[in-house]
């Protein structure tokens, strides 16, 4: 039996239709309610929180092999405890959970904000870790201490392996996460910036994921990234996908500036989270370059598929979920 932590989100979902396809027994945790996707029904859905050690118990019987997917995305000041929370003392209770039951393998999805990614004039590699001079966000602190928790769970025993995706690309809820970079190209957003980074196809990480758990592999991390573009480019090739005018008004450092700022104030008083904030507009400014080497040398089989295919693909499949042209 496999269980799946996380399965609301964009790679826990992907994760378990592909595990579906592929016959595999699948059991994934939920906390309030059952999610709807294609393929839901073959689930083995069994209700536990990461942050009820009981419940987690009781999820891990007869399990073999765990995906831990769960986790919370944010660069709002406010939800640090929450952060910490989910990210780190859940992560923790997985890898103790594991030990106790024994189960076969972990793979844990981390994010390359663990690695530390607004550094200059360096490609960052998995050698590299988060420190307060080389991240810019208390999600990245948060996704590295919960890596910790990892290790120590492969010092005290547990085979694990740990993948650190840069930005996803898939067909998620468009109101939220990275899948919101389609409805903002599709609804002609027209800024964009020269900042770069990574960018990987969900299919590509569902398929790591899977190929790093039934290998030999473990005690190793892995950068998981199709390409490093800029920003424009992506919003380009998507808006140009969706027959939408492309972004055309330069962001600046200072624009940015004062945007973030507003931001703020707009969200102190109606107390809803920041379209952007000071971390994300750093990061959109940013040109970081990702390594993505080791993982083609340990699977050797694996390529990652073209970013313009990918969101080719993409865009279909929000047009469907969506139903417009």
């Amino acid at each position: 039996m496999i269980l799946v932590t996380g399965a609301t989100g964009l790679v826990g979902s992907h994760l378990i239709q592909h595990l579906i396809q592929k016959q595999q027994p699948v059991r994934a945790t939920y906390r309030t309610a059952i999610p709807s996707f294609a393929g839901a029904e073959k689930v083995e859905w069994v209700r536990a929180d990461i942050l009820d050690i009981i419940s987690l118990g009781e999820a891990l019987v007869n399990v073999t092999q765990v995906y831990h997917c769960a986790a919370i995305v944010s660069f709002h000041p406010s939800q640090k405890l929450l952060l910490h929370q989910t990210n780190i003392e859940g992560t923790a209770n997985i890898v103790n959970a594991c030990l106790l039951a024994g189960i076969d393998k972990l793979v844990f999805v981390s994010s390359v904000a663990a690695l530390g990614r607004i550094r200059k004039e360096e490609t960052i590699n998995e050698t590299m870790y988060w420190t307060p001079e080389t991240s810019n966000s208390e999600y990245g602190k948060s996704k590295y201490l919960a890596e910790m928790e990892v290790w120590r769970g492969i010092g005290e025993g547990l085979n694990a392996v740990i993948v650190n995706p840069v930005i996803i690309l898939g067909a998620g809820d468009w109101e939220k996460g990275s899948s919101e970079l389609f409805k903002s190209a599709y609804k002609e957003f027209p800024w964009y910036t020269e900042g770069v980074t990574g960018f990987v196809d969900v299919a590509d990480v569902v398929k790591a994921m899977e190929q790093l758990m039934n290998s030999d592999i473990s005690g190793q991390r892995f950068i998981l990234s199709a390409e490093n573009i800029t920003y424009r480019q992506l919003f380009t090739t998507i808006a140009s996908c969706f027959g939408k005018k492309p972004p055309h008004r330069l962001v600046t450092p200072l624009i940015a500036a004062i945007v973030w700022r507003l931001e703020a104030v707009k969200g102190f008083f109606s107390g809803k989270a920041p379209m952007l904030t000071k971390e994300t507009a750093a990061t959109a400014q940013a040109k970081v370059y990702f390594d993505n080497t080791k993982l083609l040398k340990f699977l050797p089989g694996f390529s990652y598929t073209p970013l313009p295919e990918s969101i080719g693909r993409i865009c279909n499949e929000l047009r469907k979920k969506y139903t417009f042209k």
